[in-house]
């Protein structure tokens, strides 16, 4: 059974509503492109506002007034100097500014491709630094992999720079073939196509892995003519 069009009413309400929330978009960003300065401003503003209430508060009673009559001296001062106000404004509305602006949050910890790395390395690395008798293991399947990693460092790339592992006392970190295995592993858990120095601190039961830097290529191979 054949469907039937759609009255010419509802196609054309429909289109005016979708065009109606398009310009509404629109001018939306538009008002928030043009308005963005001053919510910056007012940002600061209020910033500066808690900042200063909060040193307020801070303040013991006994200097709360020798600090109000200060301010309230200043005040008179930019009030006397010409054009006193007018700069006053400005550099209070330039620190408002400054102190609204929109900040890069600082990172706390890995993203998640690199918890994710790091998880995967822990998991890689229990078989060979965890025993059955263990009551409390540093390394267990599931575990926790920020008691092991107690630092680590990653390039723009996402791979590892460093990493500085604590690994139980019971390992045979004295034996060349134990320390080799590990080193195996982080070298290709980690990347194949760098160079790595592994520090072990046998002392501590620490091992710091980092990265070397590539050589440079700019001096080639030199021929060396043997005399006749």
């Amino acid at each position: 059974m054949a469907r039937r069009p759609l009255p010419r009413i509802l196609s054309s309400g429909s289109a005016s509503i979708t065009r109606s929330r398009e310009i509404a978009r629109t001018a939306a960003d538009s008002a928030t492109d043009v308005l963005h300065p001053l919510i910056t401003v007012v940002r600061g503003l209020r910033l500066l506002a808690v900042s200063g209430r909060q040193k307020w508060v801070a303040t013991p009673k006994e200097r709360r007034g020798p600090k109000l009559f200060l301010g309230a001296a200043c005040v008179l001062v930019v009030a006397l100097v010409p054009y006193g106000p007018i700069l006053a404004l400005i550099t209070v509305m330039g620190a408002a500014a400054w102190k609204g602006r929109e900040r890069t949050p600082v990172r706390t910890g890995p993203d998640e491709s690199e918890t994710a790395r790091l998880r995967s390395l822990y998991e890689a690395l229990v078989p060979y630094f965890s025993t059955a008798d263990d009551p409390d293991p540093l390394f267990a399947h599931g575990g926790d992999w920020t008691k092991a990693f107690d630092g680590y460092a990653f390039d723009q790339d996402g791979r590892l720079t460093s990493l500085r592992i604590s690994y139980p006392a019971y390992f045979t970190d004295g034996e060349a073939a134990a320390r080799s295995r590990i080193e195996q592993l982080l070298h290709t858990k980690s990347g194949r196509s760098r160079e790595y120095h592994f520090g072990w601190d046998e002392e501590a039961n620490r091992l710091v892995m980092t990265v070397l830097d590539a050589l440079p290529t700019t001096i080639a191979a030199q021929r060396f003519v043997a005399a006749p």
